[in-house]
């Protein structure tokens, strides 16, 4: 297995600048992981494809208005940070732009002076850095709101019309770097729809991180190092899984972050998911043998990066692939505001 097995070329102009209006009527692929045998529909239509009894699990993170900009206290130089994870009180994991010239000891002016920061040290190799920020009047999560903008990953080159375009209709806590992109194709009234015909729906939590940005540079992908992303599966959640197995349904992952966190959550002992808090490092390759999800939403993922691994880990390399062909040869949109797949 090496990294060129993931890689395909995406013409720029199939990366979608825009999210589908409304946001069902984008197209759908649905892809059967035994034959490889697809078919093209909308995805108002996924419940054609549902049973009563089987469970959505959606990630119900909200993305932060992570990206902050200012300039440097000595010099003036242009500073951009995306907030990744808060490691204690207004301290920061923080992707910095350029981060070559914020050692620490380092103060940042942000926006008007509302805030400064101040470079507490390196992470980590990755290159991000360590910030503790403060407001000069009041909270800074109240300057990060009034100063901050919603990270688009950085293949989306067209302003937002509105911020909500990359939450989804779903979401809670403002906690992550990067949307949940599966779920950004349901509207509440599909959800609703789906509800009254017998499909139930749980929420779990991860923070989408780093990685969602980074393809895979190694050419053995076992030697990645995939970051870890903080995650809750409630009991609640457990619970749902476990009634959804004892009455004959599929657990229906929407993304690969809600597949990732009930994959994390599960134990060998008790064959079952079980509730747990803290991070995970799962890192999804072929090979891996899934326990917990029978069925997975997904989009149309970035070249050898380790979505794309996760989905062919699920289906099979050979079935994505092709599917991803299918896709290209008809017009579908790619990546994050583009079309989905259903893979069952």
């Amino acid at each position: 297995m090496r990294t060129d097995d993931f890689d395909y070329d995406l013409p720029t102009g199939r990366i979608a600048q825009a999210p589908a209006v409304p946001r069902d009527s984008c197209r759908l692929l649905v892809l059967d992981r035994e034959t490889g045998a697809v078919e093209h529909r909308v995805f108002s239509d996924i419940g054609d494809y549902l049973r009563r009894g089987d469970l959505l699990v959606v990630n119900e993170t909200r993305v932060l208005p992570a990206r902050l900009r200012g300039v440097k206290q000595e010099g003036g130089a242009q500073i951009e940070f995306l907030l990744l994870r808060e490691r204690g009180t207004d301290t920061w994991e923080c992707l910095a732009r350029p981060g070559r010239r914020l050692k620490p000891g380092t103060t940042v002016v942000i926006g008007d002076g509302a805030a400064t920061a101040l470079v507490v040290g390196a992470s980590d190799e990755s290159g991000t850095r360590l910030v503790q920020f403060q407001a000069r009047e009041g909270r800074f999560i109240d300057v990060l709101h009034r100063l901050g903008e919603v990270p688009l990953p950085p293949y989306i080159t067209r302003p937002l019309a509105d911020p909500e375009e990359y939450q989804t209709v779903y979401a809670t806590d403002e906690r992550s770097a990067a949307a949940p992109t599966a779920g950004l194709h349901f509207t509440e009234a599909l959800l609703d729809r789906l509800v009254s015909d017998g499909i139930h729906i749980a929420r779990v939590e991860l923070d989408v991180g780093i990685d969602t940005f980074r393809p895979v540079s190694e050419d053995d992908p076992t030697l990645h190092h995939i970051h870890t992303e903080h995650y809750r599966v409630s009991e609640q959640v457990a619970a749902a899984v476990a009634e959804c197995r004892e009455r004959g349904g599929r657990v229906v992952a929407v993304g690969t972050t809600s597949a990732r966190s009930l994959e994390s959550a599960w134990n060998d002992e008790a064959g079952a998911v079980r509730p747990v808090e803290g991070n995970t490092n799962l890192f999804i390759l072929p090979g891996y043998e899934f326990h917990a999800v029978d069925a997975m939403v997904t989009n149309f993922h970035v070249p050898r990066s380790t979505l794309l691994m996760m989905i062919s880990a699920f289906a099979g390399r050979e079935n994505v692939m092709r599917a991803y062909e299918t896709a290209l040869a008809s017009d579908y949109r790619f990546l994050s505001f583009g079309d989905a797949m259903l893979i069952i």
